[in-house]
């Protein structure tokens, strides 16, 4: 007996694969979340290798800012595997079972899923720039005013409940299967994790003008006036410059990261509500004029509009 043959025996018996199979599908580990478990061991490494150059600078790296970036990506990956099937899951499904074509899986298919699924990132990325809804949960991403690798990993787990994933529901509706989509969303972060550096010049002029990179994104992340609301790309920066939000970086050096409202206090909790506190302040506060319908609109207007 070989001995692959020998651990299907073992797992069998284990009654492992018949649990397997009573779980439901939005439950399972899907191609997404495997692409996040395979590339996490390299973040570790890369983050740690970055630690070890600048560890002495504490204007770009603190330990403990570090570690608690680590969990506020566990945070984010756990609430997208317990909920994104539950809350997600069915609307993918019911876009794709009425989808307006049906495309085969062939390379051309592959290179439109990567093209469409940036393409939605762009503008779901601008928009939770734009509205307070969505900058709520994105917030905690831009609120450390340090720029590493650990940085990437400062996902809100809220994020799954505030629907974001709505903008790339579309591309299910046209034909591409939701499990790429996905698969595309993954990589493409996976990417992201790489360009949230300061060890990294510019690059070749080709590649700077297509994709996006260190430069930039430390771009993104700057709460310097030119840098607010610029460089939304993923992967690639060409929609940036299509759309009007590019901006080049000039002087690395002289980027303050970071948002020009921090949050109160770094436990979990307040980088994770914040936002979502001050937003509803804002809607129950006497300052300002207007009925329900204008204090509603704090959910939709830019994080810096006010009712006066």
């Amino acid at each position: 007996m070989a001995f692959t043959d020998m651990i299907n025996e073992m797992l069998a018996n284990s009654g492992l694969y018949a649990l397997l199979d009573l779980a439901p599908a939005w439950l399972a580990l899907d191609l997404r979340q495997l692409v996040f478990v395979f590339a996490t061991p390299l973040f570790i490494g890369v983050a740690l290798w970055e630690y070890r150059r600048i560890r002495n600078d504490p204007a770009r790296m603190d330990g403990r800012e570090a570690v608690r970036n680590f969990m506020l990506g566990a945070g984010y990956q756990m609430t997208e595997l317990l909920f994104a099937g539950l809350i997600a899951f069915p609307l993918y499904t019911l876009a794709y079972h009425y989808r307006l074509f049906d495309p085969s899986l062939t390379w051309g298919m592959v290179l439109l899923t990567f093209i469409g699924v940036e393409f939605c990132f762009y503008w779901m990325h601008r928009s939770s720039h734009r509205i307070r809804w969505f900058w709520a949960a994105h917030v905690v991403h831009h609120s450390s005013h340090r720029m590493n690798f650990t940085t990437a990993m400062r996902q809100n787990a809220t994020n799954i409940f505030n629907g974001g994933w709505l903008f790339y529901v579309p591309l299910a509706l046209l034909g591409l299967n939701p499990v790429w989509i996905g698969t595309a969303f993954a990589l493409s972060l996976v990417y992201q994790f790489f360009i949230h550096t300061t060890l990294v010049d510019k690059l070749h002029p080709a590649i700077e003008f297509v994709f996006n990179t260190p430069s930039h994104h430390r771009m993104h992340h700057g709460k310097n006036p030119g840098c607010i609301d610029r460089n939304y790309g993923g992967v690639l920066i060409i929609w940036d410059r299509l759309f009007g939000t590019f901006v080049e970086e000039q002087d690395k050096d002289s980027i303050e990261y970071g948002i020009t409202r921090p949050p109160p206090k770094d436990d979990l909790v307040t980088l994770w509500t914040h936002e979502y506190q001050d937003m509803f302040r804002d809607m129950v506060s006497s300052e300002g004029r207007g009925g329900l319908w204008r204090r509603l609109q704090h959910l939709w207007r830019a994080p810096e509009w006010r009712r006066d």
